[in-house]
């Protein structure tokens, strides 16, 4: 009976570590190696504490990335008038400058930037898209292409009119075509701002009108400029002062479109400071964003940085505030 009792125990031991080792298998108790971050808060370096794998996995995903959990000071610095402010250099993956950067604030028009990733990450430059009513912008004094329903034009036309003449409505236009619905889209922005560690961000529309639930940061908007200039087309796009093409009306004829860009320093109107080249950017102005401008720019050495400023009091203040930020890439 003695021995009968241990065979019995061992066979029910047994029987416990397969059933263990089958729901592990299934997915019960499995390691997830995804970066963990919360949506409502943002994403820092860890100053201790945690466990290893949690520290692990920050590692791994703030390796490739300028990080920072408070303002980063530059002595004789003075920028007036801003909301927030920041220099990244992107070669060291170090933050030169940073103030407010987790403070969330409008994005205006710096909004298309994902609205651009999104686009390029779903769709194809080749892709017709077609206007619909749903297109259409009825805010008084809000930038437009004029395109009407049963307008036709190329993804890469649209992006284009998107990035440079900053039209709202090319950006449902956008927005609809890709996503099935502007809905559908936006929630795909936000998705994709989770994905990329944009946690302090929320998107209601594809075109950055005012909308109390709409915002982001500074930092937010870094990575995601960050992830804008990985795209071929984004580079291009950015780094021209104008743009002209035709597209089709609803009765196929053809309708010319002409605009210039809205960065100032690449209409001539402003200087970047010796030494540094301006790549390209996006600007985004309203009444409640304020001013805003995010820039990716080189050294001589051919180092990367991204600036970033918004919430400024008007233009002259905000690239104002900009040159001082890149005078700081030859100090």
């Amino acid at each position: 009976m003695k021995c009968t009792s241990k065979s019995k125990a061992k066979k029910i031991l047994l029987g416990i570590f397969i059933l263990c080792m089958s729901l592990s298998f299934a997915g019960c108790g499995k390691l997830s190696y995804d970066v963990p971050y919360s949506a409502d808060g943002i994403f820092a370096p860890s100053s201790g504490g945690g466990d290893e794998i949690t520290k692990t996995k920050a590692s791994s995903f703030a390796s490739n990335l300028c990080v920072t959990n408070q303002d980063v000071e530059i002595a004789g610095l003075e920028l007036n008038n801003y909301g927030a402010a920041a220099l990244f250099d992107l070669k060291n993956k170090t933050v030169l400058c940073a103030s407010n950067v987790h403070e969330r604030m409008y994005p205006a028009s710096l909004t298309k930037v994902m609205t651009a990733i999104v686009a390029l990450e779903n769709g194809s430059l080749d892709q017709i898209l077609t206007a619909t009513d749903n297109i259409k912008i009825t805010e008084s004094g809000a930038a437009t292409a004029k395109i009407k329903t049963g307008d036709t034009m190329t993804m890469v036309q649209a992006l284009h009119i998107l990035l440079l003449a900053s039209a709202n409505d090319v950006a449902n236009l956008i927005a609809e075509n890709v996503g099935g619905t502007i809905d559908h889209f936006v929630e795909m922005m936000n998705e994709k701002a989770v994905a990329l560690g944009a946690t302090n961000t929320h998107f209601t529309n594809a075109h950055g009108l005012t909308d109390i639930n709409h915002y982001t940061t500074a930092y937010d908007m870094y990575l995601i400029f960050n992830e804008a200039i990985k795209y071929d087309v984004f580079n291009q796009i950015i780094n021209m002062n104008s743009y002209q093409t035709s597209y089709f009306d609803k009765n196929g004829k053809a309708v010319q479109f002409s605009c210039s860009t809205t960065n100032r320093f690449f209409k001539g109107q402003v200087t970047a400071p010796e030494n540094v080249t301006i790549l390209g950017g996006k600007t985004g102005t309203t009444n409640a964003a304020g001013h805003c401008l995010i820039l990716h720019s080189k050294d001589v050495r051919g180092n990367s940085y991204i600036s970033i400023v918004m919430r400024c009091l008007n233009s002259d203040e905000c690239y104002a505030n900009m040159i001082e930020l890149l005078e700081e890439i030859n100090n």
